[in-house]
């Protein structure tokens, strides 16, 4: 069973930096798909970023050119390195990693970030 543990989340002021990582366990086959989902409250759980096993990327449009997703396959890692924060990215961060053969799709507990003004 996957087995996905986040790190890194806490407090940052508007226009700081943070670093998500989310580590994987348990992992026979690599997944195809790794990355991250936010939720804020009283919203549903939204793209942050994504990364395929080739290292294509995919991010939902309010984070393009200030986040950046990255994966250590290796290590089974993925990363979301977060820069020029804003209030409105205050949410609880997940991390997922999928596969369709054999099928898995796991998330994570979830990080929270908060980003004050």
């Amino acid at each position: 069973q996957v087995q996905l543990v986040e790190s890194g989340g806490g407090l940052v002021q508007a226009g700081g930096s943070l670093r998500l990582s989310c580590a994987a366990s348990g992992i026979a086959f690599s997944p195809s798909l790794m990355g991250w989902y936010r939720q804020a409250p009283g919203k549903q759980r939204e793209l942050v970023a994504v990364i395929t096993s080739g290292g294509s990327t995919n991010y939902g449009d309010s984070v393009k050119g200030r986040f950046t997703v990255s994966r250590d396959y290796a290590k089974n890692m993925v990363y979301l390195q977060m820069n020029t924060l804003k209030p409105e990215d205050t949410a609880v961060y997940y991390c997922s990693a999928n596969r369709g053969i054999p099928y898995y799709d796991s998330w994570g507990q979830g990080t929270q970030v908060t980003v004050s003004s």
